[in-house]
């Protein structure tokens, strides 16, 4: 009888019978430098380098996806059009990598907590040095804004690409998350808004979106309810999918993601309370999910975690 294998922990082990392999998720035990909000993992060579929210976007470096060090930050000093475009922002938040040709693209949040006076900006860098990943980046201002007037929010950008064409989900509160397509060089966005998912009833909570292309599918990541608040944090983590890039995005009860829908992924466990802001690392054929959560066991302070993420037989995913 013909084995199938099934993916545990990013390894494969091979059972019996003919059934269609399903991925495992399982967790993975990382260590170090996990105090994070808000993190996107990518790999450069043989090293995963984590950038997060924070003064000048900090950096953090792994050979194994494992153990995590330091490695500094991206602004030594914020760029001046921050503070000038949005007046009382410091950190930078939730920023999204993306490696396009030889050049890399860090996009990232500029705003102030509770406002939708928001800017979204980018920098590139044409040589990502593992070994010293905060060199050579350079700032190239803002590419997408929200005011006070708008019924949007500029802030947790995530870069999406559909046959060859970046588009830059974005969102939060007010009117939800919307993607809009940007030009070749990723700097300005080129169209109007596409609407991929909102809460019309309160408290509106939602933001932190990703798109994960899989099985030709395509799946909507957000995070409901609210961060930042320790071991009171009810962040928790939805998914919707669609057969189309554009959506519609539904969850698995068929609710449009639209119309507050949503299916229930990753909630608070144990000591682990408000699960949210999620990312997708695809290396190789694995893909891992990596997220914050607010650590019951470190005073409620915000740290990284990691899983592999699997898949149902119904192409649902799965998190531990």
């Amino acid at each position: 009888m013909k084995s199938t294998p099934i993916l545990v922990l990013g390894f494969l082990v091979f059972l019996g019978g003919t059934a269609a392999p399903q991925a495992v998720a399982g967790v993975v035990p990382v260590t170090g430098a996990l105090g994070t909000h808000d993190p996107t993992v990518v790999k450069s060579g043989d090293t995963y380098l984590r950038f997060a929210t924070g003064r000048g976007i900090p950096v953090a470096t792994s050979p194994d996806l494992i153990h995590w060090t330091l490695g500094g930050q991206v602004f030594p000093q914020n760029p001046e059009w921050t503070s000038v475009t949005i007046p009382g922002s410091g950190d930078f938040w939730a920023p999204d990598v993306v490696h396009r040709g030889h050049q890399w693209r860090l996009y990232y949040a500029v705003s102030t907590f509770g406002s939708n006076h928001s800017a979204i900006g980018l920098a590139v860098n044409d040589s990502l040095d593992p070994a010293r990943p905060t060199e050579g980046w350079v700032d190239r201002g803002s590419v997408f804004e929200s005011l006070p007037q708008d019924n949007f929010n500029a802030i947790d950008p995530q870069i999406a690409q559909d046959h060859g064409r970046d588009w830059l989900v974005y969102g939060s509160f007010w009117s939800g998350i919307a993607m809009r397509p940007l030009n070749d060089d990723g700097t300005v966005v080129t169209g109007p808004p596409v609407a991929l998912a909102s809460r019309p009833e309160p408290p509106h909570a939602i933001e932190g979106a990703y798109i994960l292309g899989h099985a030709s599918r395509y799946y909507l990541f957000v995070s409901f309810d609210f961060c930042c608040r320790g071991k009171r944090s009810t962040y928790n983590i939805r998914v919707g999918r669609s057969d189309s890039f554009q959506g519609p995005y539904r969850d698995r009860d068929g609710k449009p993601l639209l119309e507050g829908g949503g299916t229930l992924l990753k909630a608070s466990q144990d000591q682990d309370f408000g699960p949210g802001h999620n990312s997708i690392l695809i290396d190789g054929s694995q893909e891992y999910i990596v997220y914050h959560v607010y650590d019951g066991r470190y005073g409620g302070t915000s740290r990284m975690r990691i899983s592999t993420l699997g898949w149902d037989a119904e192409g649902w995913p799965i998190v531990p």
